[in-house]
């Protein structure tokens, strides 16, 4: 391992030096901050954790989905797009892709995961011409550095109350990536299990965690085993269709997540928790066009449609579904409701929160409780 790893730093060293030699025309590529950028010189490059191509309806997939959106919005040709796939967390090869994508004259760089993000800050500080975007809710900005993200607690929660009236069994699943000391999968599971007890306080949650954020078999025999369990529906905080394309083999319902999983399992996913990464990456790609780019840190929600619901699977939707999501998408997009609001009670017995609406920082960041109605399964 040793040795591999002296490989993998030999290899990021000598692209460094490289890129000290590069031609100049990379260089006539930079980027300087509060100055435009022509269109036809923005050069992106991409980091995926899997393959948006192989695999489909992955968190990778809703990544490249918003980029080809981005694409179509502002005229950006596939050729000023770099993309790179199956990257590792670790921090050299993290470093050798992105260091190769600024070889190829990438004046932007958009990182899809926060396990790259040491690799990403010590980049960022010794190439202040490039702009490296990082979906994150931590981190330290800089003039060229930024972190995105969105309120995907909103749309959870919608999500939860489609499952909170489509269970029969009152036994809802839930695949999860990570387990409670990962606060953005904790959030969005409360958040899920919110939605669920404000139209079903009989529902309870069951969660199962799969302890990593890729593994597509695991995810499937996750779901496999929580509908033994007697749960009817199935929901996910996980990067694979897997436990959708197990809901529909065992005749259940599901929620899908990332994008809209119904393509995957027609028979079986009622709607889709998605993400529409275009909305960042077009506002991100835009503001260096014009020069306006700033480094402050993006939230997207329900009301730039960054988070949302998919359509409907009509057939498969329970009656006032579409009613009851309206509503509380309604009072979320008005501020009226917050989804994390006042004291709440955890599942050993604890009171938790605080008065009025919770800040971002402790929905995102400080969560490491369970809702009252949230079953955890090993």
């Amino acid at each position: 391992m040793k040795y591999i790893a002296g490989i993998l730093i030999v290899a990021v060293l000598g692209i460094g030096l490289a890129l000290m030699l590069a031609p100049a025309k990379n260089r006539e590529q930079a980027w300087q901050i509060g100055s435009p950028l022509a269109k036809e010189r923005v050069k992106i490059g991409v980091l995926y954790f899997s393959d948006p191509v192989r695999v489909i309806s992955s968190d990778a997939y809703s990544h490249d989905a918003g980029l080809r959106a981005m694409q179509r919005a502002l005229g950006i040709s596939d050729s000023q797009i770099i993309r790179k796939t199956n990257v590792p967390g670790s921090e050299p090869a993290t470093m050798h892709a992105m260091l190769e994508c600024i070889m190829a004259g990438a004046n932007i760089i958009i990182v899809t995961s926060s396990s790259y993000m040491a690799a990403t800050e010590a980049l960022a500080a010794g190439h202040p011409n490039v702009i490296f975007a990082v979906v994150a809710t931590h981190g330290q900005s800089s003039t060229n550095l930024t972190t995105y993200y969105g309120r995907i607690s909103q749309a959870k929660y919608l999500g939860g109350i489609v499952a909170g009236l489509r269970t029969s069994s009152n036994k809802i699943g839930y695949v999860a990536a990570k387990g409670q000391d990962n606060q953005l999968v904790t959030s969005a599971v409360n958040a899920f299990a919110l939605g669920v007890a404000s139209v079903n306080p009989k529902a309870r949650v069951h969660r199962k965690v799969m302890h990593r954020w890729f593994d597509p078999n695991g995810e499937y025999w996750a779901a496999y085993d929580l509908i033994m369990r007697g749960c009817d529906v199935i929901a996910q905080y996980s990067d694979t269709p897997g436990p959708q394309i197990m809901a529909q083999q065992a005749g259940m319902w599901g929620i899908g997540y990332n994008s809209d999983m119904h393509h995957v399992a027609p028979e079986a996913v009622v709607t889709s928790v998605i993400w529409n990464w275009g909305v960042y990456y077009t506002y991100l790609v835009q503001s260096v066009i014009d020069g306006s780019f700033t480094a402050k840190p993006y939230l997207g929600d329900l009301g730039d449609g960054m988070v949302g619901l998919a359509p409907f699977n009509e057939p498969l939707l329970p009656a006032g579904a579409a009613e009851a999501v309206a509503v509380a998408r309604e009072k979320i997009v008005s501020g009226q409701f917050g989804v994390f609001e006042g004291l709440l009670k955890t599942n050993d017995g604890q009171l938790v929160g605080v008065e009025g609406r919770w800040p971002d920082v402790e929905i995102v960041r400080n969560m490491r409780w369970y809702y009252h109605n949230v079953v955890e399964v090993e």
